[in-house]
């Protein structure tokens, strides 16, 4: 998914590994938990409707600037504040979740407006399509139509409810959110640079090996007498 995107994600997935050691639970349990409890009710449908993740990543690294690439990157790598049971809890209050959603808007703008904003409104969209009435079956065309209301369990991360809430009764596009803008001037320098770097270690790898190489062949007894009879038979 891109130079950027994939090394994004793979801090990402450092994170979730952090979480899940100091928890004992991986994060996203609430999907896990949706797909065992659908399971147990007869003729239940499960549908994931989250944003696809390489659309949600491109989109969150093309709104931020590089320095707030850096010092993203910076905070994710060196993550290592203890988490402890009853920290998942305190989240659970709605006072200190819109806290920590305050400062993050305040610190990344752009990265909540991608992760979280639109993908509150893709969430409340995928949600009011699953909640459209059932048309029952006709036995001809001329009987009138009958519906019936679905019944819907939308299980979503608790940061996301006050944005469905919000959103419900819009009337909402999603063809704007799910585009991907192309990489900016600074991510196309930045991948040149990343490559230059990478190909220029390994040249001058490759340089180092081989001149050592030669460097070692050459002292050798076998060599310096098959190259002492090649300047005597040169000579004659």
């Amino acid at each position: 998914n891109g130079v950027m995107s994939g090394l994004m994600q793979m801090l990402l997935l450092k994170v979730s590994a952090h979480i899940t050691e100091q928890l004992g639970m991986a994060p996203g349990g609430e999907f896990r938990e949706a797909f065992k409890e659908a399971s147990k009710v007869p003729f239940c449908k499960f549908h994931l409707g989250d944003r696809p993740i390489p659309v949600t990543f491109k989109r969150a690294i093309a709104a931020l600037s590089f320095w707030q690439k850096v010092k993203l990157a910076w905070g994710l790598c060196f993550l290592s504040d203890p988490i402890s049971k009853d920290d998942v809890e305190k989240c659970k209050q709605k006072d200190l979740l819109e806290q920590m959603m305050a400062e993050m808007i305040g610190e990344f703008p752009d990265l909540h407006r991608t992760i979280v904003s639109e993908r509150d409104i893709y969430l409340t969209y995928m949600l009011k399509q699953a909640a459209k009435q059932i048309e029952l079956p006709r036995a001809s065309e001329s009987e009138p139509r009958k519906y019936i209301p679905a019944v819907v369990v939308g299980v979503v991360g608790m940061g996301h409810v006050p944005g469905i809430e919000k959103n419900w009764n819009s009337d909402l596009k999603i063809q704007e959110i799910m585009s991907v803008p192309p990489p900016s001037a600074s991510s196309k320098i930045f991948k040149f640079v990343l490559k230059a770097t990478v190909f220029g270690l390994l040249g001058y790898g490759c340089y180092r090996i081989g001149h050592r190489t030669v460097q070692f062949v050459l002292s050798m007894p076998a060599t310096q007498s098959y190259l002492q009879r090649l300047t005597e038979v040169s000579q004659h």
